[in-house]
């Protein structure tokens, strides 16, 4: 591709990138002043024009938007899964904890994906991404079942993964 096919192409994927941001914006907040959209939207553009040019944020494309924004209503519900299951832990008598850290694998090959997954986990109550290392995520979590809770760490990651995979690789 040439230099200005190249440059064409990330001037496409950083305003398309810049229009997403700004409708996923006001569509979360309800936004209708003008100047509060205006302002947002030339903050979004210049994100988008950092991250593109310097190739960590990826190119965006019809699937990708998808996955996104499926993956917002998921996180949600992941999240107030774990706001009800920590209050239930909270109002027993005992509480019931088994608290411990486990170590993860992930199928994300990009720095930034795994970095969002990581986030995703720690924004969910009763998990708490404390490091990744390579592909491999340590997690500090509330209740620890069975061997280290492997198993219940991969579907709780498997859950983010399916969308972060398309969206980040």
């Amino acid at each position: 591709m040439s230099g200005s096919g190249k440059r064409s192409g990330r001037i496409g994927a950083v305003i398309l990138s810049g229009l997403m941001f700004t409708l996923i914006y006001v569509f979360w907040t309800g936004a209708t002043d003008p100047y509060d959209i205006s302002i947002f939207t030339v903050l979004a553009f210049g994100t988008c024009a950092v991250f593109v040019r310097g190739g960590i944020f990826p190119r965006p494309g019809l699937k990708k938007i998808a996955y996104a924004a499926a993956y917002i209503p998921y996180m949600v519900v992941e999240i107030v899964k774990a706001n009800l299951d920590v209050a239930s832990r909270v109002i027993k008598p005992t509480i019931p904890l088994n608290p411990g850290i486990v170590a993860v694998d992930t199928k994300l090959t990009t720095p930034i994906g795994r970095t969002v997954l990581a986030n995703s986990i720690t924004l969910t109550p009763g998990t708490l991404s404390v490091e990744i290392k390579g592909s491999r995520l340590y997690i500090h979590w509330i209740d620890v079942q069975g061997h280290g809770g492997e198993e219940e760490a991969k579907m709780i990651v498997a859950g983010f993964e399916k969308y972060l995979e398309v969206i980040f690789g």
